[in-house]
Parts: structure tokens; sequence; C-alpha cells
């Protein structure tokens, strides 16, 4: 009999890793409930001036896995658990995880070009990537989705809509990465879904369009900041 860790094992570690990872960040910040801006920074949030300016590009993936607060952090371990193991029914390893890394990359490069200054945490840009490809998933079986998947996608726009509006009500929440990640989400969920063969394809268009932003991004900097 398969276990439930078995069964979703990506998500359950992702979830693992982010716990971890917010526990050591508390004992660093020395507060558990709330994390200092300085101590974000230092463990490798992003911030505009040095991810970009400093070519400290690997804040796009410690950021994922940093969080502000326990709210934060709940907030998007209970997303991943509910969204993740519905994904990881129907994706493989390397399919899920490119498109979490390259939602939260992508979602990154967004929130830094709308957000130059400003400090920015969290696994929510991955996490609405993977909202995205169960949408792109159904989007490209849209012919043979049953009555019960048709009431699974109301539900899930729901989640969505709910999601966003409580983004655009809080200031502290980035919807740019929010938004960047589940465009890519839905791309990648869709070509996969279509032919497995469509994962080396998407896998080079996202870090293409990557390293297209990440070469721009300095100029568009040096403009505005200076």
């Amino acid at each position: 009999m398969i276990s439930d860790f078995q069964r979703y094992k990506i998500t359950y570690t992702l979830i693992g890793v982010n716990i971890f990872i917010y526990l050591l960040t508390s004992i660093v910040s020395q507060n558990f409930v709330d994390m200092d801006m300085e101590t974000l920074v230092n463990m490798g949030a992003l911030f505009g001036p040095y991810t970009v300016i400093e070519g400290e590009w690997w804040r796009l993936g410690t950021a994922m896995f940093l969080h502000g607060g326990m709210t934060h952090l709940l907030m998007n371990m209970f997303s991943l658990y509910l969204i993740g193991r519905g994904l990881e029914q129907y994706f493989n390893t390397q399919s899920y995880l490119s498109i979490y890394f390259f939602s939260g990359i992508l979602g990154g490069l967004a929130s830094l070009y709308v957000h130059p200054q400003s400090v920015g945490v969290g696994a929510s840009g991955a996490i609405f990537g993977v909202f995205g490809a169960l949408a792109g998933f159904f989007l490209a079986h849209r012919g043979q989705i049953q009555e019960h998947t048709k009431a699974f996608m109301k539900d899930f726009a729901i989640i969505i809509a709910i999601n966003i509006v409580i983004g655009m009500s809080i200031p502290s929440i980035d919807m740019t990465a929010h938004i960047g990640g589940l465009l890519v989400g839905i791309i990648g969920g869709f070509m996969i879904s279509k032919k497995q063969i469509w994962l080396g394809v998407f896998s080079m268009l996202m870090l293409f369009i990557s390293m297209l932003v990440s070469v721009y991004l300095p100029t568009y900097y040096v403009q505005i900041l200076f």
C-alpha cells in the first residue's frame, strides 16, 4: 500500500524545506512570528539593487524559500498542500519541479521589474504556477473532461479568485509575482499535458526568457535608480 507521503512526496518535500528554512530564519532573526527585513535580505531575499545591480541572481532561487512571517508561511504552505497534491496526480517529478521553479523565477523577475526597490520573499509565485499548471492541464484536455472534473475547475476558479482578491487587498503581498507565476504555470501545464516531449521545449523557452529579462534589467535599473 502506497503511503500518503510516497504519493505526494514532491509536495510534502517542498513544504518540509520551506518550514525548515523558516525555522532557520526565525533563529537568526530571533523572532518566530515575524522576520526582520535585514535578516531576510542577508539570507537571500529579492532586493533589486543587490539582485540586479550587484548580479546576485541566485536570490531568485533563495527568495522562494523565505517567508516574512508565520501567517505568510502558513497561507503559502496550506495553498501548496491543497493544490500541489492535485498537480502531483497528473504530472511527473520533472514536470512538477520545472513548472514550480520556473514559475517562481519568472514571478520573481516580474516583481523585480515592477518593484525595483522592494524586498521580496515567498513561494507565492511558484505556488500560483502550480495553480496555473492544473488550469493548463484541464484546458488541454477539456474535450475529455467529465462532469466531476468540471465541478473541480469551478472550485479551482473560486480559489484563484479568492487569492487574487486577498492579494489586492493586502499591500504587502506582491501580485506581480502571483500573476507572473500563474501565466508561466498555465503555459507549462498546457504544453506538457499535450505531449511529454514539450517539457524540454517549455524549459528551454522559460530559460531563454529568464536570461533575456536578466540581460535587460540592469539597463532598466540604471535608468530608474540613478
